[in-house]
């Protein structure tokens, strides 16, 4: 899922920098565009340290160690794709560079949260 949603989004720019999707279409919805932003900036904001943090939530790692570790992986990766996704698809509707800025954290983000192998001993290893 990670590299499928980091390839979505380069399938987004090439569609949008050739020209063959239409950048800026709602550039011109100020009021729109200006609530828009505000709500994806603030659900990028939370959802970062979220989905960073989420298996320090006791019913997450109680659920981590009864085995369902991979689904955890995906959801909070799931979590972080759909707003580099989302993000991505913004910046060329809206043509406003803040939703550009926020798909580049997020996709620093997910590197954070990316399930290898090494990552899954070390967090079903968690602590109470």
């Amino acid at each position: 899922m990670f590299w499928l949603a980091v390839a979505v989004s380069l399938l987004l720019v090439l569609l949008f920098e050739t020209d063959v999707l239409l950048p800026g279409a709602l550039a011109d919805e100020v009021s729109v565009q200006f609530a828009v932003a505000t709500a994806v900036e603030l659900l990028t904001i939370c959802s970062i340290p979220l989905a960073v943090r989420m298996f320090r939530f006791k019913k997450i790692r109680t659920d981590i160690k009864n085995g369902h570790y991979m689904k955890w992986a995906l959801i909070r990766l799931a979590l972080l794709a759909t707003l580099l996704i989302g993000n991505t698809l913004l910046y060329y509707i809206y043509m406003n560079v803040a939703f550009g800025y926020m798909a580049i954290i997020v996709l620093i983000s997910m590197v954070f949260i990316y399930p290898s192998e090494s990552r899954m001993k070390s967090e079903t290893a968690i602590e109470e």
